[in-house]
């Protein structure tokens, strides 16, 4: 044995240990690997080359052969995945992945988004600009086409009004519609208010007001209440201003596939827009989102006792339209709107449960009938 050099005693060593107890470095495990792959390879060549033709007219193995996308709003998908592996319906990873994406709501037409904006209750106004806006950015995208010069271009907007009139809804189907033709790459609506964008210590307000924007790249951020970020001229060293201008750089960064929206009441914002000359020239598009009037209030009410399943004597039905029409009349500067409309109703739900809940005889009408008594002592609420 002392005439052995290392490498034959190395060799000896692993002859006369037990089957899988001789990798003694990383190399021998990365040697085992590759042969191991090798082995599989062949395997899979012998397959290959003594697997049967498909015949003619076979669709179920021409169906195996075929290769691509799969089809949005038919109910079908190409039998493969990009790869060649899986056919669908054979029970394999790649068709159960296949099928779940097909079984996917498809997206949804332009149409059917504007549908979807004209079953709002009022905004008549607001259906009108969004209509024009999508219109103008229609004609536009056109005129890039046919290699027609286009002015420039903000999408991001004020929307104004009291809380409760629909901007965070309205948003959401922007965002969807931009999507749809082709302005976003993603459409989705992140919102986010002063406390999602500033931070409490110097340097953090940037690195957060960055983070909201990425999130938020490919759709649209909407900032509540946009004017906390800018308080009154005298306040001190506030962190809003830090935060309007990291959004002011990375709105030009990302001009091409990013919008902002900024929120809140009309006399604020309008002082927002003009605390900066940044503001001023990025946002030139202004929604103004009027007050419910007390049949639309009405309305929207209706709709969450229908959604609900509760139905209204004819005597609480009288009492509420006059609830709303009182109530439109005395509003003031911080009326809740569609709000409010949402507290009434479950005040009146609270109520309804307490009187129910005393009787006897718990009836299907029981359950889903409102009276009058059940509103008046809401609306006391």
């Amino acid at each position: 044995m002392d005439n052995i050099d290392k490498l034959s005693k190395r060799e000896l060593e692993r002859s006369l240990k037990p089957s899988g107890s001789y990798l003694d470095s990383l190399a021998d495990f990365a040697d085992l690997l590759g042969t191991i792959r090798q082995a599989e390879d062949a395997a899979k060549e012998l397959l290959d080359e003594t697997a049967p033709k498909p015949v003619a007219g076979d669709s179920a193995a021409h169906g195996r052969e075929q290769t691509g996308s799969i089809g949005r709003g038919n109910g079908s998908a190409d039998d493969e995945t990009k790869d060649g592996k899986g056919a669908a319906g054979d029970g394999s990873p790649e068709s159960s992945d296949l099928q779940a994406i097909d079984a996917a709501e498809p997206e949804p037409t332009i149409e059917e988004l504007l549908e979807k904006l004209d079953t709002l209750i009022g905004l008549k106004n607001i259906k009108q600009n969004v209509r024009s806006l999508i219109n103008y950015v229609k004609i536009r995208k056109l005129r890039e086409e046919n290699k027609l010069p286009n002015p420039p271009l903000s999408l991001h907007m004020v929307f104004m009004g009291n809380p409760g009139t629909g901007k965070t809804t309205v948003a959401r189907i922007l965002a969807e519609l931009y999507k749809v033709i082709g302005v976003l790459s993603k459409g989705q609506l992140i919102e986010v208010d002063r406390s999602g964008l500033v931070a409490g210590f110097v340097g953090q307000t940037a690195i957060k007001t960055s983070d909201a924007v990425k999130s938020a790249l490919g759709g649209i951020l909407f900032i509540d209440e946009a004017y906390s970020l800018a308080p009154d001229v005298g306040s001190g060293n506030d962190f809003g201003r830090e935060s309007i201008e990291t959004l002011l750089k990375l709105m030009e960064d990302h001009r091409d596939d990013f919008i902002v929206i900024v929120a809140g009441y009309s006399g604020p914002m309008e002082r927002f827009i003009t605390s900066n000359p940044g503001l001023e020239s990025r946002f030139n598009r202004y929604f103004m989102f009027e007050d419910y009037e007390s049949e639309e209030l009405y309305e929207i009410f209706s709709v969450m006792c229908e959604k609900s399943e509760y139905v209204l004597d004819e005597d609480a039905a009288g009492y509420a339209r006059e609830h709303f029409r009182l109530l439109y009349e005395m509003r003031d500067s911080n009326f809740g709107n569609a709000r409010h409309v949402r507290n009434f109703f479950e005040n009146i739900v609270s109520v309804h449960s307490d009187r129910v809940s005393a009787l006897d005889d718990h009836t299907r009408d029981n359950l889903t009938v409102v009276l009058r008594e059940d509103l008046e002592r809401a609306a006391e609420m």
